[in-house]
């Protein structure tokens, strides 16, 4: 994604673009940040994405207690190269290491989430609120313009039943892995449809899950074992080169 003139920008998030009305409305903490943290007034320049692709330039027109009003002066359009590739994570025992994979991960252009509970995982409950929060903010820290969504299954047995069901190819991330992960990517890009990466938690994936996933294709990403979180950022470097 090229970002000539997103260096050293601010990036707002809105689901309030109007492209008829030329208009953007910042509402929530977005526009409390705006107005009261970063202290900008009418007529000042600032960037917003709608978290579909685009990046509008706007000028601020009427900042009010819990709005800001925007006028679009121009807009850049960008496509999301991973689009196809969505990433099924465990709830991981450490919360700091989960939430910092995901962050990672959306840093580096991973978009579409699943996140499930293993046989083995420790931590349990759908935050998809709190996920969704953590993914907006990682989104504009990086200055992309797709917002991440997250969706949460309660098993793997889930995922397949939904997922491949549906024309999806569901792989799995194993140290005994067939194929060499960085090897694949190329040929993986060039595919249609949906891919559907899952990762281990802590304890590994059980026996049980195994055999369900016995007609999955399975990667591996080195000759020796990663912790979970290093794992899932080592496969969005290597799928994004």
């Amino acid at each position: 994604m090229h970002q000539d003139f997103l260096s050293d920008i601010e990036l707002y998030y809105t689901g309030n673009a109007s492209l008829s009305d030329n208009a953007i409305t910042l509402t929530g903490d977005e526009a409390h940040h705006a107005a009261n943290v970063m202290r900008h007034k009418a007529g000042d320049i600032i960037f917003a994405t709608d978290g579909k692709g685009k990046i509008f330039k706007s000028e601020i027109t009427v900042t009010g207690k819990s709005n800001i009003n925007l006028k679009i002066i121009s807009s850049t359009e960008y496509k999301n190269e991973l689009a196809g590739f969505t990433f099924c994570i465990p709830r991981l025992k450490s919360r700091e290491r989960f939430e910092f994979a995901l962050e990672k991960c959306i840093e580096i252009g991973i978009t579409n989430f699943i996140i499930f509970e293993s046989d083995r995982t420790v931590s349990k409950g759908d935050k998809t609120d709190k996920w969704s929060k953590l993914g907006i903010s990682a989104m504009k820290q990086s200055l992309r313009p797709f917002l991440p969504e997250f969706k949460f299954e309660k098993s793997i047995d889930d995922i397949l039943k939904k997922y491949s069901s549906g024309g999806g190819k569901v792989y799995l991330f194993d140290q005994n892995g067939q194929a060499l992960f960085r090897d694949c990517t190329g040929a993986l890009k060039g595919e249609n449809g949906i891919n559907y990466f899952i990762f281990g938690p802590e304890g590994g994936i059980s026996e049980r899950e195994m055999e369900l996933m016995k007609g999955c294709e399975t990667f591996k990403l080195t000759g020796n074992r990663l912790r979970s979180e290093t794992a899932i950022i080592s496969a969005a470097i290597l799928l994004a080169e």
